[in-house]
């Protein structure tokens, strides 16, 4: 998950961008013996602060060894409309790419005018949370979870771009329930959530049922 310039922790799950154990329960470092022990570790990084040479990665997002073939992140920075941030978001969520729809719709928070901020904000934390919970982080999921459900509710009685926030309430509480202590693992793919309401159904798709004709990419 993308940190902020000069930082190895993700802004939305406190996740080291660098996690070495792949599971996204990382930590921002701070933690990390030094002195004559363990002695700090530069990362080389450019005019941005991002770290060059960064770490290949799967279709979770999560570290593979140098030299690994992986999937690719999303180019950040894209200016979309709120509609194609939408679009891409969901594409990406359908083929079981949370950790890039996080990618995706974190570029459209930062694009937002001030009104929208946390809608986008709390999308990305939703994706997020599927990321961790298709990563076995139970703990992870349903704390990122609760974050974006919290931050979309105010939005629910003026609802823009045909978000469906109800949907994707009930959907991050019963995606929620089936994390019932760590290593549990949902299906990222089968357990996407619907962003849009385009028909008057909702946006919740169970974890594991109801959706077999989707992709099972899950990483």
């Amino acid at each position: 998950m993308r940190e902020r310039p000069g930082s190895d922790v993700c802004e939305h799950c406190g996740a080291a961008a660098d996690d070495e154990a792949g599971d996204g329960t990382g930590t921002s470092g701070t933690d990390t013996p030094t002195g004559p022990e363990r002695p700090a570790r530069r990362r080389d990084r450019d005019e941005g602060g991002r770290a060059r040479n960064a770490r290949p990665r799967d279709g979770l997002g999560r570290p593979l060894p140098y030299g690994a073939p992986g999937v690719a992140r999303q180019p950040e920075g894209v200016s979309r409309t709120p509609a194609e941030s939408l679009t891409e978001a969901q594409r990406l969520l359908d083929a079981g790419m949370p950790f890039h729809a996080h990618e995706v719709l974190e570029d459209a928070w930062k694009a937002a005018p001030e009104a929208e901020r946390e809608l986008w904000r709390g999308l990305a934390q939703l994706a997020v949370g599927l990321t961790h919970a298709a990563r076995g982080n139970a703990v992870g999921g349903r704390s990122l979870l609760d974050r974006g459900t919290a931050a979309i509710a105010p939005y629910a009685d003026a609802v823009p771009y045909g978000i469906d926030i109800a949907g994707l309430t009930a959907w991050a509480r019963e995606l929620t329930g089936h994390l019932a202590g760590p290593g549990t693992t949902v299906p990222a793919a089968r357990s996407a959530p619907r962003l849009r309401a385009t028909d008057g159904s909702s946006g919740s798709h169970p974890a594991g049922d109801g959706a077999g004709d989707r992709p099972a990419a899950d990483g």
